[in-house]
């Protein structure tokens, strides 16, 4: 990689560029309808807006008609694969691609895509930026050595400060080579101005919930990893003082643990709040469930894939209790990274239910105007920190800062 910068440094460019001219070629999956496929969409969105050249590589989806509409380009390229065949297959295809078309800067957004992005800009004054993944994979081989192509770009794109403390621990990445920049939530669907009463109204009473009663919501998948049996105990000692205006609404997928559902409710029955308990399986209607909800709790014992939860339901101005675990701290704030009047929600230890029932406790105590002022803190951060136009903004000026420094 040092050979390669040398020689970058050595290629004559003329003035320092901007992106303004610039080609920039991202390398994804697929522009399928999906968290990956929208931010490749919105990256070149922003990049056109920027004045440049933006070109997607990847399978066919149905937003590729989206892109092309506001003038992106788009190339048949799968590379979401390990098959040394295919990779060998692409690094062809974009060494030619690269020559003909003045490709400035490759962005490879998996591990297939990034070697066969090494290999075909070597040599070449090209810059390449990479992604890594939101969790590291389990060490095997060949899978983690070409993995570590996602960590020998110019400059890694990180989605948390969890992942790249791991990163630089395994594969020994410098530091300032890695940028943090969070994925995005679309803070356009989960929006309270755009959640209509009426809709939120008939999400309570699907779940047969009284008018009266506040509602602690818990999504996520129905598993042991996701700590749901901690939220049942944490339940137990909330409604312990009489107050049983209260339902618990654990929203997610139920059907893969059946044996951990039964204990969940053995649980809820024997602590005597059974009644309060509602289990309703997957949501299609998300940002109406968080709106309904009065906090929003992720109990996770261990790393969840990412903090998407937790930044939803800050993005609809809900209170998120979320346990210390992997990126979770990072997707709110609260003492002590932040003073108390800038708190968005409250973190607890995995598995201490204690902690668990304190915190959700102190949010459901929230007053109106005290609940008020925090979900429209929540709201705030959430745009400022995930919305889909805050993080294309945020790659974008990693692309900059590359070029800028490119003489």
């Amino acid at each position: 990689m040092e050979k390669i910068r040398a020689m970058r440094q050595m290629t004559p460019r003329g003035s320092p560029r901007s992106l303004a001219g610039a080609t920039i070629l991202q390398m994804t999956s697929a522009l399928r309808d999906n968290p990956a496929g929208h931010a490749a969409v919105d990256i070149a969105l922003t990049l056109l807006q920027a004045g440049a050249r933006a070109i997607v590589a990847g399978g066919d989806g149905p937003l590729v008609g989206e892109l092309r509409a506001f003038g992106g380009e788009f190339l048949s390229m799968p590379s979401d694969t390990l098959n040394p065949f295919r990779i060998r297959h692409n690094t062809r295809l974009l060494q030619n691609l690269i020559a003909s078309e003045r490709i400035d800067i490759v962005h490879a957004q998996n591990a297939g895509a990034a070697w066969s992005a090494l290999t075909a800009t070597d040599r070449m004054p090209v810059f390449l930026v990479t992604s890594f993944p939101d969790e590291l994979a389990r060490d095997s081989w060949p899978g983690t050595m070409l993995r570590s192509s996602l960590t020998r770009g110019d400059r890694v794109i990180a989605p948390s400060s969890y992942i790249s403390r791991a990163m630089i621990e395994r594969y020994k990445i410098a530091p300032e080579r890695i940028t943090v920049i969070p994925r995005a939530v679309d803070t356009v669907s989960f929006n309270p101005a755009a959640l209509n009463p009426d809709r939120i109204a008939a999400m309570r009473r699907t779940w047969g919930v009284l008018p009266h009663m506040r509602i602690v919501l818990v999504p996520g998948r129905i598993a042991p990893w996701n700590g749901q049996m901690s939220m049942i105990d944490a339940a137990r000692l909330l409604v312990g003082g009489g107050d049983r205006n209260i339902a618990f609404v654990f929203a997610g997928e139920d059907i893969r643990n059946p044996a951990y559902k039964r204990a969940l409710r053995k649980r809820a029955r024997d602590h005597g709040i059974d009644t309060l308990i509602r289990w309703v399986g997957p949501c299609a209607d998300m940002p109406a469930a968080m709106a309904a909800a009065d906090v929003v709790v992720v109990p996770a014992l261990r790393p969840p894939l990412s903090g998407r939860t937790a930044a939803e339901a800050q993005a609809v101005g809900r209170p998120v209790v979320a346990t210390t675990v992997g990126a979770l701290p990072e997707n709110l704030l609260c003492p002590p990274r932040m003073r108390e009047e800038l708190r968005t929600g409250w973190l607890a230890r995995p598995g201490n239910v204690g902690e668990l029932a304190r915190a959700t406790a102190e949010a459901l105590a929230l007053n109106g105007t005290a609940a008020e002022a925090l979900g429209a803190r929540a709201r705030q951060f959430a745009e400022f920190m995930f919305s889909p136009q805050s993080v294309a903004e945020a790659i974008r000026g990693v692309y900059t800062s590359l070029l800028a420094r490119d003489a």
